[in-house]
């Protein structure tokens, strides 16, 4: 039996605006939009809106924008819209007041395969991890963050070149797919969620800290290739070279380099390369920025600065 949906959608960066757009084209009925409250950004502290209120307006769909998730104006305002389905894409921790108020329930689009990189930052740690392959998962909410049963994944494979630029604009346009089929199969009544089952090897996705972005060099080439490109080009890895700090965006890993010193110990001629010593051989630095200056190419930061071996 199909059943008529009135969805409230939940969201603020970029990330969620895709599934946003996917629910607007397909003709579903969303009541209203919940994002973070307007904040000044950039150097002129210019007040700035969210991505998902700035489509939301464009599409004229009431914005609500609560400093207070538990507040009774807020709830009273909620509760007036019907709403009998939440979608939470990129959004903060709802209380169960809100994630349990609608008939159909609450479900979230995470950028990993639960349970496996629950929390706040799958995709970063799926790439500094190793990892091969990702995805995405719907899931109903419930009390602990990101443990719901699950409804529907989809697997993206990790390619080498991928940083986590790369694959977060992959899974946010795979996520808004993946959302639409949730939608679908719930309006269909044909949804069999399944609990989560975790395991001694279950990994985690803790929030990302500037201290925890810096480089390692006792790792080993491979590990500190993949850090950096887990962590570019936002928030950047970062470490101290020449008493600089620099941010490191991409580097490749070097094998039987002949270099023996410790790790961390830098190589360079001063014009077209820059080695970085790790455990068990170095990496070639290839794109980085050093403070107060623009990102640029190894070669192009060389022409303007002599680092002292």
């Amino acid at each position: 039996m199909k059943r008529e949906l009135r969805i409230v959608f939940m969201g603020t960066p970029d990330f969620a605006v895709p599934t946003l757009q996917t629910l607007v084209e397909h003709k579903y009925n969303v009541v209203a939009v919940i994002t973070a409250p307007d904040k000044p950004a950039g150097r002129g502290q210019k007040i700035h809106q969210s991505p998902v209120k700035e489509y939301a307006v464009s599409q004229n769909i009431p914005v609500l924008q609560p400093t207070n998730l538990k507040s009774d104006v807020f709830l009273e305002e909620l509760r007036s819209y019907n709403a009998n389905l939440q979608i939470i894409v990129a959004f903060r921790m709802l209380p169960e007041v809100v994630w349990a108020m609608p008939e159909l329930g609450s479900f979230n689009i995470h950028a990993s395969l639960l349970p496996q990189y629950r929390g706040a930052a799958p995709i970063n740690w799926a790439i500094i991890n190793g990892e091969k392959e990702t995805g995405v998962t719907s899931f109903f909410l419930q009390h602990e963050i990101d443990t719901g049963d699950l409804i529907f994944q989809e697997h993206v494979p990790i390619l080498e070149e991928d940083d986590f630029g790369s694959l977060y604009e992959k899974l946010k346009y795979t996520g808004a797919q993946l959302a639409l089929r949730t939608v679908q199969a719930i309006e269909q009544g044909d949804v069999k969620p399944q609990p989560q089952i975790t395991t001694a090897e279950t990994k985690h996705a803790p929030k990302i800290f500037k201290e925890t972005c810096q480089i390692n060099w006792n790792h080993t080439a491979e590990q500190v290739r993949n850090f950096i490109r887990g962590l570019s080009p936002y928030p950047a890895a970062w470490t101290r070279l020449d008493d600089k700090n620099f941010k490191v965006f991409k580097v490749e890993a070097l094998e039987n380099t002949g270099y023996t010193s410790e790790p961390g110990h830098i190589f360079t001629d001063n014009k077209t390369f820059l080695h970085v010593k790790t455990a068990d051989g170095a990496v070639s630095v290839l794109d980085l920025q050093m403070e107060g200056k623009k990102r640029m190419p190894i070669q192009d930061l060389l022409r303007g600065y002599t680092f002292k071996v």
